[in-house]
C-alpha cells in the first residue's frame, strides 16, 4: 500500500525521526551511513572519505554542485579526477575509454533521487553514465543526500523521482545541454553486500533536487 505523502512536501526536509529510521535500515542493509548536520560537515567528511591520489569519478549532481564538493574533487590536485579527463575526450574515437574510466573508477561520489525509510536507494539517469560505478563498479561510493529526500517507502520514492526531481532536473537539462532530460533508466539499491565499500550522508538540511 502506497504511504500518502502529498508533493507538496517533496522539497521539504525530513524530520530527524524520519532521518534516524532511515538510517537505522540503511545500517541493517550493510551501508555505512552517517547523519551530519549541513553541508559544510558532508564537504569536510567527503574530504576525509577519499584517498589522496585516488580516482574519482563525480555523477551529475546539484547536490555535489551546489556544496562545492564537486569542484574539491574536481579541480583541487589532490584526486586523478575523472570526470575532467572524460569531457576533454572525444566521444567518437575514445567511447570505449570513457566507459571503462566512468565505470570504474577507486571512488565514486554522487547523490541519489530519493532515500526510504525502510533502507533503499533510488537513483534517476538519463544516459546512465554514473549507474555502472554506483551499482559495484567503483570500489568505493559516496552519496551525499539532502534531508528532503527521504521518503517513507519505494512507492513514494517513484512519486518524488517523477513529480518533483525529474521536473527540476528537466528544467536543468534544458538551460545547460539545451535538451531534455528524460528518466531513461533507474536504479534502485536496496543492500550493500560488500562492507565498508558504500557510504551514505544524509543532512539534516535539504540541499539539491
Amino acid at each position: 500500500m502506497t504511504t500518502s505523502f502529498p508533493a507538496t512536501t517533496f522539497a521539504d526536509p525530513a524530520s530527524a525521526r524520519s532521518l534516524e529510521r532511515a538510517a537505522a535500515s540503511l545500517a541493517a542493509h550493510g551501508f555505512g551511513v552517517e547523519i551530519l548536520d549541513d553541508v559544510a560537515a558532508a564537504r569536510t567528511r567527503v574530504g576525509e572519505l577519499v584517498p589522496e591520489g585516488a580516482s574519482v569519478f563525480t555523477g551529475a549532481s546539484e547536490t555535489l554542485r551546489l556544496s562545492g564538493i564537486q569542484d574539491d574533487l574536481n579541480a583541487s590536485g589532490r584526486y586523478r579526477a575523472v570526470k575532467p579527463r572524460v569531457l576533454a575526450m572525444d566521444r567518437a574515437t575514445q567511447a570505449d575509454e570513457i566507459r571503462r574510466l566512468t565505470a570504474t573508477p577507486d571512488v565514486v561520489v554522487g547523490s541519489v533521487a530519493a532515500v526510504t525509510e525502510t533502507g533503499s536507494l533510488v537513483v534517476a539517469s538519463g544516459s546512465g553514465s554514473q549507474l555502472p560505478a554506483y551499482a559495484g563498479g567503483a570500489a568505493r561510493a559516496i552519496w551525499v543526500v539532502g534531508a528532503q529526500k527521504v521518503v517513507p517507502d519505494l512507492d513514494t520514492a517513484l512519486r518524488r523521482v517523477e513529480e518533483h526531481a525529474f521536473p527540476l532536473e528537466n528544467i536543468r537539462a534544458q538551460a545547460v545541454y539545451g535538451a531534455p532530460s528524460a528518466i531513461n533508466r533507474l536504479l534502485v539499491l536496496n543492500a550493500e553486500y560488500q562492507p565498508g565499500r558504500g557510504t551514505v550522508l544524509l543532512l539534516r538540511e535539504a540541499i539539491g533536487f
